[in-house]
């Protein structure tokens, strides 16, 4: 650890208040002992906590953005709503489907499958991706292998929300060890994020961890972020949830407006700039943080707050509900929430061989191993854990020194060339390829990227929805100046266009907000 994480360490417990003073419920020992029944609770209760979560603020997600849920709007929950979900909107599942990806490649390819096997497992799936997986998806498929697949500089999407969903079956394979989750954070989630939003899902991951060790839901969210940098933004954000849930201890609303004013401001995520949109990593662990603090171990109130506080208002009551399931184990979650359960339960996700009873079964196999791997024992009846003491990673930040200063509508086809002039440091150019009828087959097309005269990228954008390209293309580190842009479709096609929707214009510093929205 370098001086300079030990300083902001220092300043992180200032900000925690309680860094050196664990909990009496926390873990005081080296070990923990659970009997194999009770391990196995609590794998099937972070399986189905995070299920239950996802199902219930799916109709929410990304309605209520820049605002919180009203207390008089009823979220509804009723015996038969998670089948409903599951046979009628798979996609709800993608925090999951994604999950069980990655738990079948262990468990075909081994506890030391090699990362090029998970992320050729999800880049070839039939399932629908979005944002930071659908980036590394397509980069995947085009020869960017991960890291670089994740890396902010070849994916615009590389602070949002996407490991973060993800992570939790590396929490729950790894009880009570809280950095051998870290590391296989590390191989996994840099497929698709960077900076905060590979912490995103390494906190995530760390709270699952060490839910398994301890009772107290303020212990595991304060301990668990020590496995994030301290001179990170992620960090920063989440530590001023606790120290505002401290301040406010009894009005979650109120923390959650102060969450708005510090850090709900967009950079990366091109289309969450200049809009009330954010599927910014922080942001919503901090309404995950939010839920569990201010829900303080009640299911039902963990879930809604974490629900209503907006944004992804799906995959965040799945997080915190999947952590406080294993915490309680899936016998003690209440049998509201689990209505209808049992009837799903042995029903393939969609797109998937793998049901919720199969991935208890090979979760909690995962669990043994990676006990017994990390220094713990499995005996006939209890399997002893060797707790570990959360270490920070490594340091890394996206976008860095790049600052949002424009969005210019444009809202026109391409079918051979588009050009247009900029002045900034980067620029990213929102749009996709379509097809004019649903008869036509599918057609990729080759474009050549021109900046300032010079052929800096060809690249391919097809028409169909699983291997799309996220965005037309973008470009950051540019010299700080006037560029001039121009795109040349290789291979039109007649009933085929590519849709050019608008640009995000980056500078290296930022400009007066008053004027920094300009529509042409």
């Amino acid at each position: 650890m370098n001086r300079l994480t030990l300083t902001f360490g220092v300043l992180a417990c200032s900000w925690l208040g309680s860094c050196s003073q664990p909990s009496q419920d926390a873990p005081t020992s080296g070990s923990k002992v659970l009997s194999l029944a009770e391990l196995k609770d609590k794998i099937k209760g972070g399986w189905a906590g995070q299920t239950i979560g996802v199902t219930f603020g799916g109709p929410t997600e990304f309605r209520y953005n820049g605002t919180f849920i009203q207390d008089y709007q009823t979220i509804p929950w009723y015996d038969g709503y998670i089948r409903k979900w599951m046979e009628g909107e798979p996609g709800l599942y993608d925090d999951i489907y994604m999950d069980l990806t990655f738990v079948d490649v262990f468990e075909r390819a081994g506890l030391d499958a090699p990362v090029d096997s998970f992320a050729n497992a999800f880049a070839n799936a039939e399932y629908v991706l979005w944002h930071a997986n659908q980036a590394a998806r397509y980069n995947i498929l085009n020869g960017i292998k991960a890291p670089e697949s994740g890396h902010w500089l070849n994916n615009p999407h590389a602070d949002d929300i996407d490991y973060q969903i993800e992570s939790d079956f590396a929490g729950l394979m790894n009880p009570g060890m809280p950095n051998s989750a870290s590391a296989i954070s590390d191989k996994i989630g840099h497929i698709m994020n960077y900076g905060d939003g590979w912490y995103g899902g390494v906190y995530v991951g760390a709270m699952y961890s060490l839910a398994f060790v301890s009772d107290d839901v303020h212990y595991v969210v304060k301990e668990a972020l020590r496995t994030v940098p301290a001179e990170s933004d992620f960090y920063k954000c989440i530590a001023d949830v606790i120290n505002w849930h401290e301040q406010y201890p009894d009005d979650w609303k109120r923390t959650w407006f102060e969450i708005q004013k510090k850090w709900s401001e967009e950079v990366g995520c091109p289309e969450g700039v200049f809009a009330t949109f954010n599927i910014d990593a922080k942001i919503n662990a901090a309404y995950i943080v939010l839920g569990l603090l201010y829900g303080n171990g009640d299911y039902t109130k963990t879930l809604e707050i974490a629900t209503r506080a907006g944004q992804d208002s799906d995959c965040n009551p799945s997080s915190a509900g999947g952590i406080l399931g294993t915490m309680i184990g899936y016998d003690s979650i209440p049998s509201y929430w689990k209505m209808g359960l049992a009837d799903v339960e042995d029903m393939n996700f969609k797109y998937t061989t793998m049901s919720l009873n199969k991935v208890y079964e090979t979760g909690y196999r995962h669990a043994l191993e990676m006990i017994k791997r990390n220094g713990g024992e499995v005996g006939d009846s209890t399997a002893t854990i060797a707790i570990q003491q959360p270490e920070p990673v490594r340091y890394e930040k996206s976008f860095e020194g790049l600052y949002p200063v424009e969005r210019v509508t444009v809202n026109q086809n391409i079918t051979s060339e588009y050009a247009f002039d900029f002045e900034g440091t980067g620029v990213v150019l929102l749009g996709s390829a379509h097809k004019d009828g649903e008869e036509l087959t599918d057609y990729v097309f080759s474009v050549d990227l021109h900046i300032d005269g010079e052929k800096v990228e060809t690249f391919t954008m097809s028409t169909d929805y699983t291997k799309r390209r996220h965005e037309i293309f973008w470009k950051y580190q540019l010299p700080k100046g006037k560029h001039a842009v121009k795109l040349v479709v290789a291979n039109p096609r007649d009933g085929y266009r590519i849709w050019a929707n608008n640009y995000v214009v980056y500078s290296d510093k930022p400009v007066d907000g008053i004027n920094s929205h300009h529509v042409e």
